[in-house]
């Protein structure tokens, strides 16, 4: 069964998740820089089977689109132009960034490796995917 990937996707840099091949279990797998995404998706892309890619939508407290949402549409664009057998799926990703902070407080993360973003990204990436997991 091809595999589902979770993206966090950031100005600087971008969250990836993936689930396991069954599906049932979304893991963080990395950060990229997002300047270098194409690169990684490519290469990740040549190597694993994937069916869809579940992308967080960035939304303000009131539902509105926050203003990364408008590099996100792109990213998404040229996506669907690049691989269009691969279903594009929007996730709300409104509070991800905090219960990836509190899921690494409770998961026993040492303060300063919580600090580092780009693990923050990561496990945000890893619950939009398990959000859409367990719809």
């Amino acid at each position: 069964m091809p595999k589902l990937l979770g993206i966090d996707y950031g100005k600087k840099r971008t969250g990836i998740a993936e689930t396991d091949d069954m599906q049932i279990v979304a893991s963080g797998l990395t950060t990229v820089e997002t300047d270098k995404i194409w690169h990684f998706l490519t290469k990740y892309l040549a190597d694993n089977e994937v069916e869809k890619i579940i992308v967080g939508e960035s939304l303000d407290l009131s539902g509105q689109p926050n203003p990364i949402e408008t590099d996100i549409q792109k990213f998404i664009k040229k996506f669907h132009q690049k691989y269009p057998n691969i279903e594009i799926i929007r996730e709300d990703e409104r509070y991800t960034s905090k219960m990836a902070f509190e899921a690494m407080i409770k998961g026993g993360v040492k303060k300063k490796k919580r600090r580092n973003k780009g693990l923050v990204d990561q496990v945000s990436a890893a619950l939009i995917l398990q959000s859409y997991l367990y719809k």
